[in-house]
């Protein structure tokens, strides 16, 4: 609690400092002076007294953005200053070639950025980029022999080196890391995929391999217009009828349909005039969508679909179909139904005379069950069919009487019934 009621209450009055062209701008107390943009002032820092540039007079900022500990700006830069910082700027190219030269002697694998020479005088900063981890200690020893001042060696980025250097992108205008950029931004290849550009490395990359720092620019309008537009493969209702979504266009908020009734058309409309009645590509536990549902088109379709042509087109299908099944069944069902009615007029017979029936019978059922089929394979089974002169019944009856006498012993006890009966 203590510590938050320490922290001031109103806005700080800051000025913006940098130290180099494209780094980073910092916040420094003015104490009480007035600066404008573009002034060379000298500023008190953890390294010691420095020389900086005024991007930014006098403003204020909210409490919460101060990075502590706020040091102050110590005055404006002099003649002397100016003559010194030239110094410096020469001793930074000297040192740049001798520290190349001692690296090739080295045969070191690393990459000579930039070197910095602090006002004072007290240190050489080099800057350099490697892939892997260097030893670098030799070197340092040869270079502090040559300068006879502390030397320190930092290892950068490819994205901090393209800050530093500076250059042109593909777009024909300076680095924005090197001109207003005051921190690298995260960029993800799924900012590609939002805008929908192409995935080739060399349309993404910037000078420096990485993904360009401009993907971030417009990320947040893509998202917002994502949010408003229907996915792809969508199925939706439009003023032409329903359909699918085959394409999408974000920036000019419209969308291409293919159309149910008629898959090789496709339309295009805007993201107001159509209706969403499934979202993304279908799922296999996804209900179907009523046909009647289209609370665009209307009824309109639906009595569009149910042309008098399309019925015509299918009804020579359904004739053709029913009529053969019309033909087949009365050639088979016929004998059935006629011994159905002759059956029950007769009235319940013996065994012994059904017995006789089944024998009587069975060529007669055969005869209409051959007769449709096509394939006459069998005539040997047919030839005992065609005689016209059956035999006598007296002499079927008697042969008949001997084969159940085989199977019933009590079957010659009623000779006469059987006798009464045949008569």
């Amino acid at each position: 609690m203590e510590e938050l009621t320490n922290l001031p209450q109103t806005d700080v009055e800051v000025v913006d400092i940098q130290f180099r062209p494209g780094q980073k701008i910092y916040f420094f107390d003015p104490d009480g002076q007035s600066y404008q943009p573009g002034d060379h002032v000298i500023i008190d820092t953890a390294r010691g007294a420095e020389y900086g540039t005024c991007t930014g007079g006098n403003h204020t900022i909210p409490p919460k953005e101060v990075v502590a500990p706020l040091r102050k700006v110590i005055r404006l830069a002099n003649a002397q200053d100016e003559k010194i910082v030239a110094e410096n700027r020469a001793k930074e190219k000297k040192a740049y070639d001798v520290c190349l030269q001692k690296i090739a002697d080295h045969q070191l694998d690393m990459q000579l950025v930039s070197a910095e020479v602090a006002f004072d005088g007290s240190k050489i900063l080099f800057y350099f980029t490697a892939d892997e981890r260097v030893d670098f200690r030799e070197l340092v020893k040869n270079l502090a022999s040559v300068f006879h001042t502390r030397i320190e060696l930092r290892q950068i980025g490819v994205r901090d080196k393209a800050k530093m250097v500076g250059g042109l992108g593909i777009c024909g205008r300076p680095f924005c890391c090197a001109s207003f950029l005051d921190d690298f931004q995260p960029v993800s290849i799924k900012m590609a995929k939002t805008q929908n550009l192409s995935l080739n490395p060399t349309k993404i990359s910037g000078t420096c391999g990485r993904l360009m720092c401009c993907l971030k620019y417009e990320q947040d309008a893509y998202e917002d217009l994502i949010r408003t537009s229907p996915k792809l493969e969508s199925f939706v209702d439009t003023p032409e009828g329903r359909g699918t979504v085959v394409e999408i266009d974000l920036l000019r908020q419209r969308v291409k349909v293919r159309m149910e009734d008629a898959p090789e058309t496709i339309s295009v409309f805007p993201n107001a005039d159509i209706a969403v009645l499934r979202s993304g590509k279908a799922k296999k536990n996804d209900p179907p969508i009523p046909a009647d549902l289209a609370p665009i088109s209307g009824s309109g379709k639906r009595i569009r679909r149910e042309q008098p042509e399309e019925k015509g087109f299918l009804e020579p299908i359904k004739f053709r179909y029913s009529t053969e099944q019309v033909v087949d069944e009365p050639e088979v069902k016929a004998p059935l139904a006629e011994e159905a009615a002759a059956e029950p007029a007769e009235g319940k017979p013996s065994r012994s005379r059904n017995r006789r029936r089944k024998s009587q019978n069975a060529p007669k059922e055969a005869q209409p069950k051959e007769a449709p089929a096509p394939k006459q394979e069998k005539p040997k089974k047919e030839a005992p069919k065609e005689p016209k002169d059956p035999k006598p019944a007296a002499e079927a009856e008697g042969e008949q009487e001997k084969k159940p006498s085989r199977r019933r012993p009590n079957y010659r006890r009623r000779p006469k019934k059987s006798g009464g009966e045949n008569q």
